[in-house]
């Protein structure tokens, strides 16, 4: 599933916010500090950042501009206490897609995440569908010809990720940081199960693989 950015710096409320996503079958990554939301929001492929204005050493506004000046276009949602409207101007005119306001509603942040990603990867809806497969994002929910396909929690993520990128290459090491929990990465034959199980319940020409490159749905790169 998608990989979000937490930057968060209460200490009730960041692993709060963090535990409930992640029930939503997010992968979350918990920052407190504005210097480490702007090293991780650099260097890693995020699929929407989730931004405190208020944070130490480096505030969420400060961050914000410089990921934006830098050309760094992943969507962010700025969440914070701070509710006067110059204040939610001053976030949007930084860069940012969208505000919440504290006390967080979890399942209208959950909406507004899901609002980015269709809207990041050019979708209407919260489903996705190449070939005979379909994925359900919102209810974590595979069918193959229209009919029930049971996958594991690894499984589906593995396979939206690839459906996520499809006509693209994906390489191991992306798909393994896919599967990381935040506190154990995945064993080191842990994507070539899942490859070889989700190809025995599709078909086996459903992913592509191609050495040095990783694997693909959705056909072949020209």
């Amino acid at each position: 599933m998608p990989r979000l950015l937490l930057a968060e710096d209460d200490a009730d409320l960041g692993p709060a916010i963090r535990r409930a996503l992640e029930l939503e079958g997010y992968v979350v990554d918990l920052f407190t500090r504005g210097d480490d939301v702007l090293a991780a929001g650099r260097s890693a492929d995020y699929d929407v950042l989730l931004l405190d204005i208020g944070l130490p050493h480096g505030t969420g506004l400060e961050v914000l501009r410089m990921l934006r000046g830098e050309g760094i276009a992943t969507p962010v949602i700025v969440v914070t206490a701070f509710d006067r409207t110059q204040q939610r101007v001053a976030g949007l005119d930084a860069g940012a897609d969208d505000y919440v306001v504290k006390p967080v509603d979890l399942e209208e942040l959950a909406a507004r995440i899901r609002s980015q990603l269709r809207r990041r990867e050019g979708r209407q809806d919260d489903t996705m569908t190449i070939g005979p497969v379909t994925l359900d994002f919102a209810g974590h929910v595979a069918t193959l010809e229209g009919q029930a396909l049971p996958l594991t929690a690894k499984e589906f993520r593995v396979l939206a990720l690839l459906m996520r990128r499809s006509r693209r290459f994906v390489s191991k090491a992306d798909i393994e940081a896919e599967l990381y929990d935040g506190d154990n990465w995945a064993e080191s034959n842990t994507v070539e199960v899942a490859i070889s199980s989700l190809r025995r319940k599709i078909g086996r020409d459903f992913i592509h693989t191609a050495r040095g490159l990783g694997y693909m749905v959705g056909g072949r790169e020209r």
